[in-house]
């Protein structure tokens, strides 16, 4: 009885654990492209594939990894077991991956599709698969993007705006955002691909049909080298995640010249403003400096002027004009401070003359240090 009681908490904690371990929606497919449907628990699935609990873990968005001679990939939404006589969808209910896993994965590898590597063992043409997948929905991204790009920044530097769209910005910075996000997941990609590429074991563990075919295995030690075409394949995806690596390097820096040029416009249209309001400041005090003899006739005071009708028109012509006057010299002070000062004049002689002077100079150099290197020698000699 003591036996029975100690093991009955074990079996029903084995049976709680059970009860609450996942389930995963499957999708498996063959080498002849035929598909089934099933659901089975996590503790059921790795036991069958002889794995561990830890391995259908998925913790990151992106990797690539071997396990008791099964690969296991993420990319992403998606999650794939990969054996050397089928694969396995993980979750495949998710809506970004229906088209393709309904209407184009299975004809692949049956053959039908556009795949380079039919001719060698099934993990190829399923790792091929799945890297073409991804590679292609970072290039429909950035497709996306950088029309929408190039057109929003050609609105934006437009010189004939006296302001920015502020709606334009807030579809650049979402546009700028959405780049970020890619060239992070572009960088995530060559980095998971080139931690295989820099270790020769992890290309080997990557060739399931050469440690479990005995006639693969016969092709790879005769002439056909499969490690090196699983490198070549990891190398070709590398090299296109870098090309569209570059593509969306090279938005970022138009983004980053835009802003500048931008930048530069606003500048530009802010001084002109600025130039304006000191041109109608100094007007002003132009006036209200002669306005002061109308201030000074205006006064409740008798003097003999009052009863000249012709003072007041000389009095009026007087004061516009030296308003005038005063105006007109003080923009041009303001012009010859702002305006830059034009470069120095260099006669075309001293042009010419310049460039022979330094072969001159540099020519006598290299025969001093010459001289003295040879000098050194016949002395130490």
């Amino acid at each position: 009885s003591g036996k029975f009681y100690q093991g009955a908490p074990t079996e029903a904690s084995q049976a709680t654990l059970a009860s609450v371990s996942p389930v995963f929606a499957v999708m498996k497919l063959d080498k002849e492209g035929n598909t089934t449907y099933f659901e089975k628990k996590k503790t059921e699935l790795y036991q069958e594939l002889g794995l561990q609990a830890r391995d259908l873990r998925f913790q990151h968005l992106m990797s690539i990894a071997t396990r008791n001679n099964r690969i296991i990939m993420r990319m992403e939404f998606l999650k794939a077991v990969i054996t050397p006589e089928f694969l396995l969808i993980l979750d495949y209910g998710n809506l970004n991956l229906e088209h393709w896993l309904f209407n184009e994965l299975a004809s692949q590898l049956a053959g039908e599709g556009q795949l380079v590597t039919y001719s060698l063992p099934f993990e190829f043409r399923a790792i091929e698969a799945i890297l073409q997948y991804r590679i292609s929905k970072l290039q429909g991204r950035l497709n996306t993007l950088q029309p929408q790009i190039l057109e929003t920044l050609e609105a934006l530097v437009d010189p004939k705006l006296l302001s920015v769209d502020r709606s334009k910005l807030h579809i650049l910075l979402q546009n700028g955002k959405s780049l970020s996000e890619l060239e992070t997941d572009l960088k995530v990609f060559k980095e998971t691909i080139l931690e295989i590429l820099d270790e020769e074991e992890l290309i080997e563990e990557l060739c399931l049909s050469k440690w479990t075919d005995p006639q693969v295995f016969e092709e790879s030690t005769s002439g056909i080298d499969h490690a090196e075409e699983m490198e070549l394949l990891l190398e070709n995806y590398y090299r296109q995640a870098e090309d569209l690596a570059n593509e969306a390097r090279e938005l970022r820096v138009l983004i980053d010249d835009s802003e500048s040029i931008i930048f530069i416009n606003l500048d530009s249209h802010r001084n002109v403003m600025m130039r304006l309001n000191l041109q109608l400041t100094m007007g002003t005090f132009s006036l209200s400096l002669f306005g002061l003899i109308g201030v000074a006739f205006g006064m409740n005071l008798e003097s003999s002027l009052e009863e000249d009708p012709r003072i007041f028109w000389l009095v009026t012509g007087i004061m516009f004009l030296g308003s005038g006057l005063i105006w007109r010299r003080l923009l041009s002070f303001l012009g010859r401070h702002l305006e830059p000062p034009l470069p120095p004049h260099v006669p075309a002689v001293l042009k010419k003359s310049q460039p022979a002077a330094g072969k001159v100079e540099i020519k006598s150099n290299l025969k001093a240090e010459a001289f003295g290197l040879s000098r050194s020698t016949l002395t130490n000699q």
